[in-house]
């Protein structure tokens, strides 16, 4: 997923810019700079690029943030800062320690600070709304705790040569490319040989999960401290993974000093990534687009 094309639905960037207002993006990854494309009316390319990540650092990140707001100023602008996802994802101390994580959490602060002082210094912040988050939380595993579905199904030689596995660390997708006939049978089988692992909490069919034909025909989920290897059990060593629930709960912060952030106030409502878009819509005005959202707008952090 690098291609404009790859997302379908409305963004507050061009929904804003249709409203009237100008906006930016300033994504540290690659792959997130060619998928939002040219929505923004600002955008920035990530430079310089780390080998193996595919991200530029933090530092760099922040630095063309703050020429965005210090040059055109936008009413809108989205930042992706990515040094905690790539330290996360490689933290060899992760069910132990959690040092690497540890210390990217401590630096990507500083350059949020880093943000925070210049909106002070500048006069901007009386009239700014800062809103930190993720977009997932991160879920470690041992070497020992792997499943492969790929391994799964050789029982099944059949079923084998009938699915093609599409690897996501915290979850497997499962295409059929068998014989149209043998499609419904052939799921069931290979969603009840799956199920059986004791590393894997659930199977659904795309459909329960509201996800479209891009997600296959089955969505298999890990447990909690474990994660999905294939087709190889050597294929993923990377011991922090994502996408299965585990990993659903994010941080949700909302600051700044414009009059209309609340002050002092605090929700145990879990908070998930499909709640920003409706949030920070409903700051600016914005109707729920055509179909709705998924997601709550989680007003409580403002004062109206």
């Amino acid at each position: 997923m690098d291609r404009e094309t790859d997302l379908r639905f409305p963004t507050l960037l061009e929904r804003l810019r249709e409203s009237g207002l100008t906006t930016a993006s300033v994504l540290s990854k690659e792959y997130l700079y060619g998928i939002f494309g040219t929505r923004a009316s600002y955008r920035w390319e990530p430079y310089p690029l780390l080998p193996v990540t595919g991200h530029a650092p933090d530092a760099a990140t922040m630095d063309a943030l703050l020429a965005i707001v210090s040059g055109p100023d936008p009413d809108f602008a989205f930042t992706n800062l990515g040094d905690v996802d790539r330290m996360g994802h490689s933290d060899l101390t992760g069910t132990t320690l959690q040092a690497a994580r540890t210390a990217a959490l401590a630096a990507t602060d500083l350059q949020v600070g880093r943000l925070v002082d210049h909106l002070v210094d500048t006069g901007k912040w009386e009239s700014s709304v800062l809103v930190v988050l993720a977009d997932h939380s991160m879920d470690w595993s041992l070497p020992t705790n792997v499943i492969s579905v790929d391994l799964i199904l050789q029982a099944r030689p059949d079923l084998r040569s009938s699915l093609t596995i599409a690897q996501n660390g915290g979850a497997d997708l499962l295409y059929w490319t068998g014989p149209a006939d043998q499609k419904a049978s052939g799921l069931q089988a290979a969603r009840s040989l799956v199920q059986a692992h004791p590393g894997v909490l659930s199977v659904h069919a795309p459909a329960e999960l509201r996800l479209g034909p891009e997600a296959g025909d089955l969505v298999a989920f890990c447990r909690a401290g474990w994660r999905f290897s294939d087709p190889y059990i050597v294929s993923n060593p990377i011991p922090g993974n994502h996408g299965h629930p585990a990993t659903e709960p994010i941080p949700f912060f909302i600051s700044g000093g414009s009059p209309k952030v609340a002050r002092g106030r605090t929700s145990s409502d879990p908070a998930r990534t499909v709640d920003v878009a409706p949030t920070v819509g409903g700051l600016y005005g914005l109707k729920a687009p055509s179909g709705g959202y998924d997601g709550t707008a989680r007003m409580t952090g403002f004062t109206a």
